[in-house]
């Protein structure tokens, strides 16, 4: 649904690697072995036999998966040409879902989506050949597993099931991607419970969460906080303890601020380095008009807990920062320095700070009609500018992701503009930073 989804583990389920899923009936083919299968279900000579049912679910499944035809979640527009039996498309067109380029291919009973790499992300089925295949595939498979006493049939059972868990996850992304969030929901809750029933019993954290966070983002908040709570139930905190960060802003959208507040004071407990608790803290203790020595209460404890944590001095300047206590935020971004000079977020977010600093005071400027008081703000825009340079030189040094590297480089570079002109020096860093911000 990470960032939408450990969303954002969304992706991972697409399986776009995965190989063509073995042979696929044609629609006529699966028609006529679901019809003669159903039919046996109705035998009550044959429906007691464990046999039948296991045949039923799978002429089901076959049902289900025939409309894709020759199409396979990874497949190229080449190997659609290749393989796909002659199959003609009626129409194509240019579509755009969740800001995201694709080229619908639509056919008689589906559409199929290509990324702009050309790679098949969504296969849509229009014309199912059985409505609510996979729901009943799975009372096929339970029916299935009540008859076998013995137990001769679970692993083909289990098997069988893992499956319909895998083409429910299949279809909640699509919707999801679709923006249906309400029913990707329900669809990645059904996987979840299928995952864990006794027929498979295994967790699934993923769909769990990513049920709760379409609930979450289709307004559903009591549905949504029912089931972030069963991730906390199996430990299952999110990304950097985002289940609890959603469980507040569930609590405030209901008005219950006590909840809100334990969840993120619980959250930030387990997880002092979350952005998105600290922001809520911040936000809650600033909205309550509480005192906001607690939030440095809470630090206090996590830096007892783990005193050479130098990402705990950064989360302390940010909150100097957000609380307008510059000098604090300052000392709390520079003993990260001190704990480990190659924590590259302390050297950000001093960089960050002088920065925006300098920005205020160049719109101060801008505003000042007295001459002396101008030029006195202009002399303090050019020391905060200049003050951002060394840290933010820093980061750029020691980071090894590519994307903080580009984005430090723009800062160097907006900053060392200014002083292009005024020595070799600060033109040869403005084309430095301009060239690896262009990257």
């Amino acid at each position: 649904m990470k960032k939408i989804l450990t969303i954002l583990a969304l992706a991972a389920s697409m399986q776009l690697a995965n190989a063509q899923q073995g042979s696929v009936k044609s629609v006529s083919a699966a028609k006529a072995a679901y019809d003669k299968a159903a039919a046996a279900v109705e035998n009550a000579k044959q429906n007691t036999k464990t046999a039948t049912w296991i045949k039923y679910g799978q002429t089901l499944l076959d049902a289900y998966n025939a409309p894709a035809g020759a199409a396979w979640l990874g497949m190229s527009r080449q190997d659609l040409t290749l393989l796909g039996g002659g199959e003609k498309p009626v129409s194509e067109e240019q579509v755009t879902l969740g800001g995201k380029e694709y080229t619908k291919v639509a056919f008689a009973n589906k559409n199929l989506y290509f990324a702009a790499d050309g790679v098949l992300n969504i296969i849509e089925v229009t014309q199912p050949v059985v409505e609510n295949a996979l729901e009943k595939a799975v009372e096929a498979y339970t029916k299935a597993a009540e008859l076998d006493e013995k137990g001769q049939k679970a692993k083909e059972i289990n098997a069988a099931l893992k499956t319909v868990v895998s083409k429910y996850i299949d279809e909640a992304y699509n919707c999801y991607t679709f923006g249906d969030y309400s029913k990707a929901s329900v669809l990645f809750e059904k996987a979840a419970n299928l995952s864990e029933s006794k027929l498979i019993g295994e967790t699934n954290d993923d769909a769990v969460y990513n049920a709760a966070f379409t609930a979450w983002s289709a307004g559903e908040l009591e549905r949504a906080k029912s089931l972030f709570e069963r991730c906390l139930s199996t430990g299952n905190q999110g990304e950097g303890g985002e289940v609890y960060a959603k469980l507040a802003d569930i609590a405030e959208k209901l008005g219950d601020n006590v909840a809100r507040k334990n969840y993120l004071e619980e959250g930030f407990s387990k997880n002092p380095e979350s952005q998105s608790i600290l922001v809520g803290l911040i936000n809650y203790y600033l909205s309550s008009n509480e005192d906001t020595n607690r939030l440095f209460e809470l630090l206090d404890q996590a830096k007892k807990n783990d005193p050479k944590n130098a990402s705990l001095y950064y989360v302390e300047g940010n909150i100097h920062n957000q609380l307008g206590n510059g000098d604090k935020a300052v000392e709390a971004y520079n003993k990260c320095a001190e704990i480990d000079p190659n924590y590259e977020h302390g050297y950000i977010g001093l960089g960050l700070y002088y920065y925006n600093l300098a920005v205020d005071l160049q719109e101060k400027a801008s505003q000042e009609v007295d001459d002396a008081k101008y030029m006195a703000l202009l002399g303090e825009f050019e020391t905060a500018l200049k003050a951002c340079i060394e840290p933010f030189e820093k980061a750029f040094e020691i980071t090894k992701t590519p994307d903080t590297k580009v984005g430090v480089a723009e800062y160097l570079k907006n900053a060392c503009y200014r002083f292009r002109t005024t020595s070799a020096e600060y033109q040869e860093k403005y084309d430095k930073y301009a060239a690896a911000s262009a990257q």
